[in-house]
């Protein structure tokens, strides 16, 4: 696991939309596995701003977000459908039937969840995936105790995950109980993973993470076992780090070509 520390979220931000941008601009078609939330907003906003600013192009890019709250439809303004067009896909020249989100209003939600895993396979897997945690460890929507082999399928939110996004609800009884979202298993298949943690809220889960045991109580371990995943931290979320000197160590060594600075 690369663990890359930053200043603060905003930094970490704007590193994680260069990761990004070299896949795409590598690969003018890569496939996009994509994140939804407050602490993947500044890096769609970078993205942008690459693509007006300095020609990023995603015309031939393909998105699969990792989940998405059953029973909301795409128009809802808490669905994350909608929150996708309006935090980046209409403000970038990707095409819209190139953008894949879970259908949370299908009458057969598992049939929805194989459609969706077997749309990834047809298409050749993901090249990257972004990434962000949970308080509780969470990715996705897979919570702790879940199996680290999962893949795409309905799952119910614990009360942490309950009780951390329903400030944007309006209060807990407004939001949903059951979202779809990829599985552990799913995520783990993409080439490279980036997973973008930050905030003083993160540093527990962050611990557990990265120096803690691989243990589906904290399904962010998971990533101990990806040949190619890369962490994004703040020295907040890096707080309770053991080793933190050691991967600024690693980072300051690299070479040339392993740099993204």
């Amino acid at each position: 696991m690369e663990v890359l520390i930053r200043d603060n979220s905003d930094i970490g931000c704007v590193l994680g939309a260069k990761i990004i941008a070299r896949v795409v601009r590598e690969k003018p078609d890569a496939v996009l596995g994509l994140a939804t939330g407050r602490t993947p907003l500044r890096l769609y906003q970078e993205l942008i701003r690459q693509h007006r600013e300095e020609g990023l192009d995603f015309s031939r890019v393909t998105t699969f977000n990792l989940d998405e709250y059953v029973g909301l439809p795409a128009t809802h303004d808490q669905s994350y459908r909608y929150f996708m067009r309006e935090s980046l896909f209409r403000h970038i020249n990707i095409d819209q039937k190139r953008t894949h989100v879970p259908d949370g209003t299908a009458a057969d939600l598992h049939a929805e969840c194989r459609a969706y895993e077997q749309k990834i396979i047809d298409i050749g897997g993901i090249d990257i995936q972004l990434l962000g945690l949970g308080r509780n460890g969470h990715i996705g929507f897979n919570e702790p105790t879940g199996s680290l082999r999962s893949r795409t399928w309905v799952k119910i939110l614990s009360e942490q995950t309950l009780r951390d996004n329903s400030d944007v609800f309006g209060s807990l009884e407004k939001m949903p109980r059951h979202a779809l979202t990829m599985g552990i298993g799913t995520i783990l298949d993409a080439r490279r993973v980036l997973l973008v943690a930050f905030g003083p809220a993160k540093v527990r889960a962050v611990e557990q993470m990265v120096e803690g045991p691989l243990a589906g109580i904290c399904p962010g371990s998971a990533l101990q076992l990806h040949p190619r995943a890369t962490v994004i931290l703040d020295e907040n979320s890096a707080a309770g780090l053991h080793y933190a000197d050691h991967y600024r160590w690693i980072d300051r060594h690299k070479l040339a070509w392993q740099k993204y600075d």
